[in-house]
């Protein structure tokens, strides 16, 4: 129960905060977000109706479609989102009367913390298990079909997207308006993989015992042991892998190196980190 009330609650907070920089950002700069909420608000200046009312109904058939496929929680879990968003949108844009919060000349600036603000917010709802658009659940189906991957297929979408807004508003603001994308899309990603980013390391060495044994005892990271054969030598050869920050990066290099130069180290964003550290016994 406590899971599901941090969850719901940071989904609420989430939804707000993408709601509030829509109104008080991106809507009087004639600035769009991608996906459904960019087509929600290039339809909104089309047709002058209402902002949520295109965001809830273009995204409940992506909703129904994602309950198939992903599940019963994650699907009333972004409803949920998505009908937060759609009364936050509403509910600020009574407030803002149409108003930027920075001056609307300031596109710029509107531009870098609309982008920084709204990643936030759809990071804190992706993180939290749900989502606020359902052009990623069309993306899922649409692998099947044609021969692209998801992020290729969402990055033709909102091409496609922020084409159209060129011709609506104009060529200015549709630039401003991939800016603040590219912007939101970094910050949500650190949002969702968290500040103290983590990095697991492969180590390739014929010294794996002696490097390994070092990693430990200098960094204080216990190291896993892989069995593996060369592709070209069929040689027997240990792995050295595991997971450290990375300010540690630089340090497992050089104790690498210092005792083989000609050591393989690859490196890897890891995204989450869960279980128990075991530490090593003082003896």
């Amino acid at each position: 129960m406590k899971s599901y009330i941090k969850d719901y609650f940071f989904l609420t907070i989430g939804a707000l905060i993408y709601a509030f920089v829509i109104e008080g950002f991106l809507v009087p700069s004639r600035i769009i977000d991608g996906g459904i909420t960019g087509v929600s608000m290039i339809l909104n200046t089309l047709t002058q109706k209402p902002l949520g009312l295109f965001i809830v109904g273009i995204n409940i058939p992506f909703i129904i479609l994602a309950l198939r496929k992903l599940g019963k929680r994650f699907v009333f879990a972004t409803f949920y989102s998505i009908i937060v968003f759609a009364c936050g949108v509403t509910f600020f844009g009574q407030c803002f009367h149409g108003h930027c919060i920075i001056n609307d000349l300031e596109l710029f600036l509107v531009s870098i913390f609309g982008g920084l603000i709204l990643g936030a917010g759809v990071g804190l709802v992706l993180r939290n298990g749900a989502s606020l658009d359902g052009t990623e659940i069309l993306a899922v189906y649409a692998t099947k079909k044609i021969p692209f991957s998801v992020g290729e297929i969402i990055m033709f979408i909102n091409l496609f997207i922020f084409t159209v807004a060129g011709f609506v508003y104009d060529w200015q603001h549709a630039m401003y308006s991939i800016v603040t994308y590219f912007i939101a899309y970094k910050t949500m990603d650190t949002v969702i993989e968290g500040l103290n980013e983590s990095k697991s390391v492969f180590v390739i060495t014929d010294y794996s015992q002696e490097i390994g044994k070092d990693i430990m005892d200098k960094m204080d990271v216990s190291v896993t042991y892989i069995d593996a054969e060369g592709g070209y030598s069929g040689q027997k050869k240990r792995i050295i892998y595991c997971v450290i920050s990375r300010l540690q990066v630089q340090k497992l290099k050089e104790i690498a190196k210092n005792i083989d130069p000609r050591a393989f180290i690859a490196i890897e964003n890891v995204y989450e980190v869960e279980g128990v550290r075991i530490k090593k016994r003082k003896i």
